[in-house]
């Protein structure tokens, strides 16, 4: 893929009706992945035609057009974003913008099975930490939540990766009676080596295969049960995602909580997600939308898309309306979290 120079930047920064400034997108470069995690996919999925999805360039072009506007982090996300071939042109095209300056952070997350390949030529091409998404450290559970995936190699790649001089952090989402009482494994095996660990609740979104509200396990409960046997200080940590930290003193780890439902992050919310196949949301949970890959296929000149953008912000809402319904089995929103990116 060839890298183009970013344009000038537009007069005005991207600014949302609430005054919060967008700085910092989440873009989805796959709706595939090699793992089916229960509470994320169904396991029978049906994935988009090739044509339906933003190619590379079409990924670089529309990122750089954020990077234009004020964005100063970026992340990488899917489905499994390493799975995308080719993926490390898109890293190695946009690494031009922490070069120049103008882009803080390039990240990604992702499910760990290609780590081993990928963390070192990661790194060099400017990438500092990555997320990866870990919810037990038993294998046979391990299997069971993601269906395809195996243990042993996501380890080894968080291994590769930190080898490699990344920084780490591990995600785990809360799931009642199913990781409740490993909450305690999951620190130490973070803390132990330097990584930090962000709790999340889990979140109501797609038709996946089961009853998502036997699922839900409010943070609020685990962080009291943790407080029993740990002491937990508050501490003023962002990384510009919605997780809230403490420091564990017995460790001196860092642990996160990202709480949707019992506690609503919004209010702070600088943050817009686009599909892979160029819907910008402009809120994780809400249906609202705007279609960015119509005006970039328009035309070659940014204006089309700048306007689309413009036009888009213009209705980011103040919150979402997350809940877990008991009285219905449908999700609070109906695409996948794998459609807009984790």
């Amino acid at each position: 893929m060839t890298a183009q120079s970013a344009a000038p930047a537009p007069a005005a920064p991207l600014v949302d009706p609430f005054g919060r400034a967008i700085s910092y997108l989440r873009v989805s470069v796959t709706d595939r992945c090699d793992f089916r995690c229960v509470y994320c996919m169904a396991e029978d999925m049906t994935f988009l035609p090739k044509r339906d999805v933003l190619s590379l360039e079409e990924l670089d072009r529309l990122c750089s057009a954020f990077v234009t506007r004020g964005t100063r982090k970026l992340r990488l996300t899917g489905g499994e974003p390493l799975v995308r071939k080719d993926i490390m042109t898109l890293f190695r095209s946009l690494s031009r913008h922490l070069e120049s300056g103008a882009l803080d952070e390039l990240t990604v997350t992702t499910n760990g099975s290609q780590l081993a390949r990928y963390a070192a030529e990661m790194k060099a091409l400017g990438v500092r930490r990555i997320n990866v998404s870990l919810d037990t450290l038993d294998p046979v559970k391990f299997k069971a939540i993601t269906r395809w995936g195996d243990l042993a190699r996501v380890q080894a790649g968080i291994d590769a990766a930190l080898a490699a001089g990344l920084e780490v952090k591990i995600n785990a989402v809360a799931l009642k009676g199913v990781n409740e009482h490993e909450v305690d494994d999951l620190i130490r095996y973070a803390h132990g080596s330097g990584m930090d660990l962000t709790l999340i609740e889990t979140m109501p979104l797609g038709e996946i295969d089961g009853d998502r509200t036997e699922q839900y396990l409010p943070l609020s409960r685990v962080r009291a049960d943790l407080m029993d046997r740990w002491t937990l200080d508050e501490i003023d940590y962002r990384t510009g995602g919605p997780a809230r930290y403490v420091r564990v003193r017995e460790t001196g780890g860092r642990l996160g909580f990202i709480t949707p439902l019992t506690h609503n992050f919004c209010e702070s919310c600088n943050r817009v997600r686009v599909t892979c196949t160029g819907m910008l949301y402009m809120c994780l949970g809400q249906e609202d939308s705007a279609d960015l890959r119509a005006p970039l296929r328009q035309s070659e000149s940014d204006a089309l898309l700048h306007a689309a953008i413009d036009e888009a912000i213009g209705r980011k809402p103040k919150g979402h309306d997350f809940v877990i319904d008991r009285r219905h089995s449908r999700p609070a929103v109906s695409r996948h979290m794998s459609v807009t990116g984790g």
